[in-house]
């Protein structure tokens, strides 16, 4: 409601031109019909004085006019009121709207449009009210002014219903205004946090490159950032306060992202440096002790059943060629680091070390099984004595607080024992004992004796 009544008695204001007119016209001219008491007791005297040429009816008249004049400037004052708490309620309304597409707030903008349609009716009866009389007429009767006064005071009365009815819509909207004001607040500045991120990340970017690290990668993410800038730039007015929100945290990420990666460019490239090195010297190691697994294998083959040492035939080869793709790989990512590729730097050196790795505990599986087959050889009773001790304490476990095992224990551990035995008396056959098969079974014992442990323990702990 935007409109204010006029006071000449013809005028006639249709809903369209009530609702056009501005609220400057509408607080000017409610104060004119505040002044109307005064001017006309300021052209009382000069009635009386015979320079007027109002007609005086009586006191009574006079009074009804007064009462009347009273009515409306009480009317004007409730349509004043009624559309400064509709200007601000709508206000209200937008900033609810700029940020909350939910049904809540979809549902008061619907309510406060139906308030809107109430509060024209009562405004375009008040304005036909003011306009029916006129007050300031010289041959006012008193039947009209009281005429006059029960229809404004009906309009009055009218505009302060609807005026209770808009104040408690406006205190409903609490919750809604709290959270959209709530958002507006963190708009600001999460925008600015977004912009001083991309500063940032520009800024490190130039001092790596002082240093002379081009970072190609981290410029082009953050040059991928220029348009979500933009849209910042432009405001949530035309994106959205809750999308410009998330664009702006989005950027900050991002940005943060690119300036850490930034600032930690010149260690990963002395990192990727140092690798480089250490590789290459842990290359020029394995190849020579590929060079003594010859010599191992030979002692094997010489002193232990085929059995032993088939299954490492293939180590010196394969550790050659090992360490041959190793280096290949080491002068690929050492030019990968001269041009500065950085992912592909980090990704050659993480194959080099796989074959480094797989070539080493090849070279090592040699030597470890020439001396595990010498010691047994020399004295197999320790072994024997070293499964037994693990079989007995899983058993020992398995017993305590029982008088009888849990089948679940009992038959693994009762096979476990068996296993042992068989391992024991294949060392009595033939000439050259398969020494070999013999540690990988008492091995095997060990771990099912453990796993029966474990199982146990498990079980008890969760008692």
């Amino acid at each position: 409601m935007t409109a204010t009544p006029g006071t000449p008695a013809t005028r006639s204001y249709p809903p369209s031109t009530v609702r056009a007119r501005s609220g400057s016209t509408a607080l000017r001219d409610t104060l004119t019909l505040l002044s109307l008491p005064v001017l006309a007791a300021l052209a009382l005297p000069a009635a009386f004085a015979g320079g007027g040429t109002r007609r005086w009816f009586g006191g009574r008249a006079e009074s009804q006019r007064a009462e009347a004049q009273a009515a409306k400037d009480a009317a004007a004052a409730a349509f004043y009121e009624l559309d400064t708490a509709q200007r601000d309620l709508r206000i209200s309304i937008e900033t609810i709207t700029a940020v909350d597409d939910s049904p809540a707030a979809r549902r008061a903008v619907t309510d406060f449009e139906a308030l809107g349609r109430r509060i024209d009716e009562v405004s375009q009866r008040y304005i036909q009210a003011v306009d029916a009389h006129d007050l300031d007429r010289d041959d006012l009767e008193a039947a009209a002014a009281a005429r006059a006064r029960a229809e404004l005071t009906s309009a009055r009365d009218e505009l302060v219903r609807v005026k209770q009815e808009l104040d408690r819509f406006g205190s409903s909207l609490g919750p809604l205004l709290g959270t959209a004001e709530t958002q507006l607040a963190r708009l600001a500045p999460a925008v600015e946090r977004a912009r001083q991120a991309l500063l940032g990340a520009s800024n490190a970017l130039d001092a790596v490159r002082e240093r002379g690290l081009r970072a190609d990668d981290l410029a082009g993410r953050l040059a991928a950032l220029s348009p979500e800038l933009t849209r910042l730039n432009q405001g949530a007015g035309q994106h959205g306060v809750a999308q410009t929100l998330e664009r702006a945290e989005r950027v900050q990420r991002e940005a943060g992202a690119i300036r850490a990666e930034a600032e930690r460019l010149p260690e990963k490239a002395a990192e990727i440096d140092h690798r480089l090195v250490s590789l290459r010297t842990r290359a020029q190691a394995l190849t020579t002790r590929a060079g003594q697994v010859d010599p191992v294998l030979s002692e094997l083959r010489r002193r232990f059943a085929a059995a032993c040492w088939q299954d490492l035939q293939h180590v010196p080869e394969q550790a050659t060629e090992n360490v041959r793709q190793a280096e290949l790989k080491l002068r690929e990512a050492q030019a990968a680091r001269d041009a500065q590729r950085w992912p592909d730097a980090t990704s050659l050196l993480s194959t080099v070390r796989a074959l480094l790795n797989a070539t080493d505990e090849a070279v090592s599986a040699a030597g470890d099984r020439l001396a595990r087959l010498n010691a047994v050889q020399k004295d197999p009773q320790a072994e024997i004595e070293r499964t037994r001790f693990a079989i007995r304490d899983a058993q020992r476990l398995a017993m305590t607080g029982r008088t009888t095992p849990d089948p679940r224990h009992a038959r693994p551990l009762d096979d476990a024992v068996t296993r042992l035995e068989r391992a024991i008396g294949s060392l009595e056959e033939g000439r050259h004992p398969d020494f070999w098969h013999f540690l990988t079974e008492t091995d095997a014992v060990r771990q099912t004796a453990a796993r029966v442990v474990a199982q146990i323990r498990e079980e008890r702990g969760g008692h």
